[in-house]
């Protein structure tokens, strides 16, 4: 009895509004949706062209953007003639819109830092986890298009801090003097007031290039050896000594072009295009040896690592150069024949 007066009182509702008004909401919402992905492209949008993109009046478009602004978006309006709308930032973050391409990059990005950094991994997996789930199919096998062909070869890296790099960031556009802790390769700890110019992010490491106020010279910090704790962003503004093109070639020259212990030269079983997905990028050369066999010249910190590098490529590979080379690979082979020789036993 209950159950049967529920849906008599609900029945006239629906005969009240009727199947138009429902789409009618349904329609409201998808230029909404519009609206908001319009308003994301672009810094402003002049409101007539913005009704005639939507195809509606400017009248419907103020409405609309009044029911943005309740779901928390910051719509800034100008008035005149050139007046328009713009989309701000807020004190908190509304659901954002990706284009296909943009879903892809953002995915892979937080794959990405899930890996190489230190306290946003886990809030990295929780994003990823959010946007797989909403993914549709066709960007599905995308994404596992990409995973399957290629190869992930990391070592053990140390890995930056999130709070730091996003603190260093906000340092580096607002110009302000930043100083911090410091342990430097000979394991000694400073203190170190700067002018941050540039992060760089090379080989799976983050670094920081600044004007070193005490040593007045440009200086590159590793943002993994910097006390996050001890980080103060908070300082004097100032204007850069160097910028363009001389910071760029500063860049070059001591994070991108820095020396490594150990420059060596495989040659590896497989076609140049089939590795240049299997090795990361900022490791070597790949150079065709004919058909099948492909020069691979790589600059590494330790001959041990590049060893295993190659082993887990799983592909054969000849000895090039150095000659120390061949002494890392009998050395690992020694030790991988006594792991065998130990679950035998």
């Amino acid at each position: 009895m209950r159950r049967r007066r529920r849906e008599e009182s609900i029945a006239p509702i629906a005969d009240i509004f009727g199947p138009q008004y429902f789409d009618r909401v349904l329609s409201t919402s998808a230029r909404l949706l519009s609206l908001l992905s319009l308003l994301q492209t672009q810094r402003e949008w002049p409101g007539p062209t913005l009704a005639e993109r939507l195809e509606i009046d400017v009248r419907t478009l103020r409405r609309d953007v009044d029911r943005l602004r309740e779901l928390g978006y910051v719509i800034a309006a100008s008035t005149g003639p050139g007046g328009g709308y713009r989309l701000d930032r807020g004190s908190t973050t509304p659901p954002l819109l990706f284009t296909d391409d943009e879903a892809v990059a953002v995915a892979l990005a937080l794959t990405e830092a899930a890996g190489s950094l230190d306290d946003a991994r886990h809030a990295a997996l929780g994003a990823l986890a959010r946007i797989d789930r909403l993914l549709p199919p066709r960007l599905r096998r995308r994404l596992a298009a990409l995973e399957r062909a290629t190869t992930h070869v990391s070592g053990p890296r140390p890995r930056a801090s999130f709070h730091a790099l996003a603190a260093l960031a906000g340092a580096i556009t607002g110009r302000t003097v930043t100083a911090f802790g410091y342990l430097d390769a000979q394991a000694r700890r400073t203190r170190r007031t700067v002018e941050p110019l540039r992060l760089v992010h090379t080989r799976g490491l983050y670094y920081l290039v600044a004007w070193d106020r005490d040593r007045d010279a440009l200086r590159t910090f590793r943002v993994d050896r910097l006390d996050a704790r001890s980080l103060d962003c908070d300082g004097d503004g100032f204007t850069p000594h160097v910028t363009g093109d001389a910071l760029d070639a500063y860049i070059t020259r001591t994070v991108e072009g820095a020396p490594t212990a150990h420059v060596a030269e495989v040659a590896v079983e497989g076609r140049c295009d089939d590795l240049r997905v299997a090795l990361p990028r900022w490791l070597g050369e790949l150079h065709p040896m004919g058909e099948t066999r492909t020069r691979v010249t790589v600059r590494v910190d330790s001959l041990d690592g590049l060893v295993a590098l190659v082993v887990m490529l799983g592909r054969d590979v000849e000895i090039l150069s150095p000659p120390s080379l061949a002494e890392a690979f009998a050395r690992v082979a020694q030790r991988l024949q006594r792991a065998v020789a130990v679950r035998g036993s």
